[in-house]
């Protein structure tokens, strides 16, 4: 695991915005909207997948929605995405579920963020580990991932 500290140095060798906001322990979007104060649309769930070749990639839509995994696929160019385990999320990633933020992590992977997400300015999504939110600026998630923006959710 990865955790906290690593997060915060990439954040601030990449010179990006943030802030991170305590809460206590939860691992599901809801409960860490809930924990935070925060409205649940603009808490990211960071879903970690697989494609068909098993190549990992990172799908980030709002907390109060649910992930369309063939519309993923579509916007990927490949033929089928599938979620992952959270053990293996975590080996992945570098972070726990529910700590898991939507850039910053151990492999590189190829990110695809909900459409709707780019109506807010900032959104808040793991910081590193269960007991804290990031704040980021959705502009800077798709400048470092590089994210393809795509409707990935109901």
């Amino acid at each position: 695991m990865i955790g906290e500290d690593f997060l915060e140095k990439y954040l601030k060798r990449m010179e990006v915005w943030h802030r991170f906001i305590e809460k206590e322990e939860t691992i599901h979007a809801a409960d860490a909207a809930r924990a935070a104060g925060l409205e649940l649309h603009r808490v990211t769930k960071n879903l970690i997948s697989k494609t068909n070749e098993g190549e990992p990639i990172l799908l980030i839509i709002p907390g109060d929605r649910k992930v369309r995994l063939k519309s993923a696929a579509k916007a990927l160019g490949v033929r089928r995405v599938s979620l992952v385990s959270f053990e293996e999320a975590e080996e992945i990633s570098g972070y726990p579920p529910g700590g898991t933020p939507s850039v910053g992590h151990k492999t590189k992977m190829r990110t695809v963020i909900d459409k709707s997400l780019l109506q807010h300015k900032t959104v808040y999504c793991g910081g590193g580990s269960r007991k804290r939110l990031l704040e980021i600026r959705t502009k800077d998630i798709i400048r470092l991932s590089n994210a393809i923006v795509a409707e990935i959710s109901k």
